[in-house]
């Protein structure tokens, strides 16, 4: 990760910070609604089923992960690295606008500035109006042979649905899943499907997604940390429209004067040692455990040294025998003097038992 992307963490991870890290608040749910009768397996089913390609609205995101306070040092404390742990705490709001698998705007809306990311096809612009920043990255090409729907994400923009997958994706023999009250979000009535941990030794104490009763849409993702009384995220909708946004909005043009830098394209699932090398010797991460145990390890050399000396980095971390660690409500982090890192949604002591063990 060089330089530039570090300054751009904070729009390219938005306001969750990519869901498989530190997640999980309690969305405004309305009062609690008649809906006809659906078992969870139906209402898994319907999610898998959505077919929403375009829609606009307003997301709420709020965090209680028990994360350190930053010092503030005025207007521009929220640029910079150390914005995605102010985006890890507290309330903020975003607008949303999509319209398909390659037109996406995504407006993270701090109290004294805007960060955009906006996607039209191949081409991606961030954008930051506290210091008039913009740089432009031209997305992987879709394979041509290729006929899913689905082109490649667009970074940075994270709505409920993309929460939700996330956590769909750990529903198994560890997980118990069932149907809560039928409630409204963003003025749309909504199943509840609650997803709660058989284990014990994971972090995570249960997952609520309200579901669009007509579309099967997610509309709002709340996670709930193990013996914490306060939530410790959500994310959902306050308002939403299934229409078509006006294809203006895909378009972006950076404003007189603003610093405008060209990105490599991203290798999103580069690791050290791929290049020219055989793909059975290629670095990969490994996974220890499953389910809400499970434990990923990342090979030295992955996070760059400008990452693990970063000072902010040594703010929000806590020395531990071998490393440092990032402790949250939800998730941690064990980084390794060796380069090495571990991280899952379970307590410290996991995460050291399986470096332990490699």
């Amino acid at each position: 990760m060089t330089r530039v992307w570090l300054r751009w963490l904070p729009a390219v991870l938005a306001p969750v910070a990519l869901a498989a890290a530190a997640l999980a608040g309690s969305y405004q749910a309305g009062a609690a609604t008649s809906l006809p009768h659906k078992t969870a397996a139906e209402l898994i089913a319907m999610i898998g089923r959505a077919d929403v390609h375009a829609l606009s609205g307003t997301l709420q995101q709020s965090s209680d992960l028990g994360l350190p306070q930053l010092p503030s040092v005025g207007p521009t404390a929220s640029q910079g690295p150390a914005s995605v742990m102010e985006l890890l705490s507290g309330s903020h709001t975003a607008r949303v606008y999509m319209d398909g698998p390659a037109k996406a705007r995504f407006q993270v809306m701090d109290m004294l500035a805007e960060r955009d990311v906006v996607r039209d096809g191949n081409d991606l612009w961030l954008y930051n109006s506290a210091d008039n920043s913009a740089a432009h990255m031209t997305m992987p090409a879709e394979p041509a042979r290729s006929a899913a729907p689905h082109a490649t994400p667009t970074p940075g923009v994270t709505t409920p649905d993309v929460v939700a997958q996330h956590f769909l994706a750990t529903v198994g023999p560890t997980t118990d899943v069932t149907v809560g009250d039928g409630t409204t979000v963003a003025g749309r009535t909504a199943y509840q499907l609650v997803i709660k941990p058989r284990s014990t030794g994971t972090l995570v104490d249960s997952v609520t997604i309200a579901v669009d009763s007509a579309s099967g849409l997610p509309l709002g993702v709340d996670v709930r940390a193990r013996g914490q009384a306060a939530a410790a995220f959500s994310l959902a909708f306050t308002d939403v429209s299934l229409s078509a946004p006006d294809a203006a909005l895909f378009s972006f043009t950076p404003p007189r004067g603003a610093a405008v830098e060209q990105m490599a394209t991203p290798q999103l699932r580069s690791l050290p040692g791929k290049t020219g090398q055989p793909k059975a010797t290629a670095a990969r991460p490994t996974i220890t455990g499953t389910g809400w145990d499970a434990v990923m390890g990342l090979p030295a050399g992955t996070v760059p040294n400008d990452v693990r000396s970063a000072p902010m980095l040594a703010q929000l971390t806590q020395p531990v025998a071998g490393g440092r660690a990032l402790t949250t409500s939800l998730a941690t982090v064990l980084m390794l003097d060796d380069g090495r890192v571990f991280a899952g949604m379970v307590p410290l002591e996991r995460l050291q038992a399986a470096a332990a063990a490699k």
